[in-house]
Formats: structure tokens, C-alpha cells, sequence
């Protein structure tokens, strides 16, 4: 029983990703969506629509649920989710923390979690001529 996801970010960030990411890997092998939040959104109306959207992803292991930016109206709707059970929320959504959830879609979701944050931190690099 593998976990859901749920992007949660600004504009059309989340969705571009997850596309993106599909396409580099040909298929996502878990239950996954996106939500766009934009200036003019109400966030009670975007939470509902996230609510409904767990209990569609929540094949019984649990959501993990990522965020552009800690602190950010899409981050702030994101944390709300976490009243319910078996969602975790990560911040600080980029390409290679997407690859690395998609690679370890099977772990259980604290583990893919974790898979998460250091697949964000591994993908960040500072490009200069020893690396390159």
C-alpha cells in the first residue's frame, strides 16, 4: 500500500513538475496531483479542495504533501492538512526531491518523507569546473 501525493505550491509550479518528472521517467508510479494557488484564491476554498483530494489519494498510506516555500500562502494551506492522520509535509519542492519520491514510491510514508527532504537537499550543487 503505497502513499499518495499532493503538490501544493504557487501558480502552476507543482503541475509543470509533476508533468516534467512523468515524462523523465515515462510514468509516476503512485497516486499523485497537484494543486495550483494563485494571488486571487481563497485559501479556505484551495484547503477544501486539498481535503477532498487526500481522501482520493489515501489508498491507506497516508499523503505526502509538498510545498514550494515554508511560510507561503500554498506552504500554509499544505500544514493545515496535517490536522488528519498519515499526512506529512514537506517544504521546498524541486525536480530531484520529486525523482526521489517517484524512485522510492514503495517505502512506507514516514520513510518517503525522509527520501524526500534528502533528495532536496543531494539535488542543490554548486556548479563550478571540479564538478562539472
Amino acid at each position: 500500500m503505497s502513499a499518495g501525493l499532493l503538490l501544493v505550491t504557487h501558480n502552476r509550479i507543482g503541475e509543470d513538475l509533476l508533468a516534467t518528472a512523468t515524462s523523465m521517467l515515462g510514468s509516476h508510479p503512485l497516486p499523485a496531483a497537484a494543486i495550483a494557488v494563485s494571488q486571487n484564491d481563497d485559501p479556505d476554498v484551495v484547503l477544501g479542495r486539498a481535503m477532498a483530494l487526500c481522501d482520493e489519494l489515501d489508498s491507506g498510506g497516508g499523503v505526502l504533501v509538498i510545498t514550494d516555500m515554508f511560510g507561503s500562502t500554498p506552504s500554509n494551506i499544505a500544514t493545515r492538512l496535517m490536522c488528519r492522520k498519515a499526512i506529512r509535509v514537506v517544504a521546498g519542492l524541486n525536480l530531484p526531491m520529486l525523482v526521489r519520491v517517484f524512485n522510492y514510491a514503495q517505502l512506507p510514508l514516514d520513510q518517503l518523507s525522509d527520501k524526500a527532504i534528502s533528495g532536496g537537499h543531494d539535488g542543490i550543487v554548486l556548479a563550478d569546473a571540479d564538478n562539472t
